[in-house]
């Protein structure tokens, strides 16, 4: 079986349970919810306006709800003993990883999906053209962070506390993304020209690049330890 087929093979029985299941994406999404109310409902409204904190909030939205998403990314394997069978296929274990990466990134675009309405609805952001740029940057951050994060949940799943390791080791990782999208965005929104945009795009792009290759050449690693 060649490299892509097997990536298409893991993603495909990935998004397949999880569309019986829909645990992790309800779950997820309920929790992106969840994290907008409390903001909306926790600012003191005479010092912070909805508008100003509109960008920040749809990125820190989408970094801790993707944390919940990823957290059953190998979950289902070590339940139910599944792992060590993949492990042994003749398989790739880059393939293994590109296609666990992929399945991931459907989950974290689905969730985003959900949660965007919702805050452009709770933080009077205006619709219009600029919103599709937001989506973009939307998926072009969530490349970068479910590449680190489908590692270190390969690297915790063997862990007794997998669900508390992966955001300590998480959330150092998501800091860049998460201040070059919200910054990105907060341009986007303001109509700036495209010069001041260009260098937060320039390192979204390159944190997605680096950390993809990286994820690449470590997954073997980790998995066989």
């Amino acid at each position: 079986m060649s490299a892509v087929r097997a990536a298409w093979a893991i993603a495909r029985k990935d998004l397949r349970i999880e569309w019986r299941s829909r645990t992790a994406l309800l779950t997820a999404s309920l929790f992106a919810i969840l994290v907008q109310l409390v903001i909306v409902f926790g600012r003191d409204g005479g010092t912070v306006s909805l508008t100003m904190l509109a960008p920040s909030v749809l990125w820190i939205t989408i970094a801790l709800s993707s944390l919940v998403a990823l957290n059953r990314a190998f979950l289902l394997e070590r339940e139910h003993g599944a792992l060590e069978g993949i492990l042994v296929a003749p398989v790739n274990r880059s393939a293994i990883f590109w296609g666990k990466w992929f399945a991931n990134l459907v989950f974290v675009l689905a969730v985003i999906a959900i949660a965007f309405p919702l805050w452009v609805l709770f933080f009077n952001v205006e619709p219009s053209t600029t919103l599709f740029g937001v989506l973009g940057l939307g998926v072009l951050g969530a490349i970068g962070f479910t590449a680190v994060g489908t590692v270190f949940s390969a690297m915790t799943v063997r862990t007794r506390f997998a669900e508390l390791l992966l955001p300590v080791l998480m959330l150092p990782f998501m800091l860049p993304p998460v201040f070059f999208a919200a910054q990105a965005t907060l341009r986007v929104l303001s109509n700036r020209p495209m010069e001041e945009l260009w260098g937060w795009l320039r390192l979204l792009a390159l944190f997605d690049v680096v950390f993809l290759v990286l994820a690449t050449l470590l997954f073997p690693a980790v998995v066989d330890e």
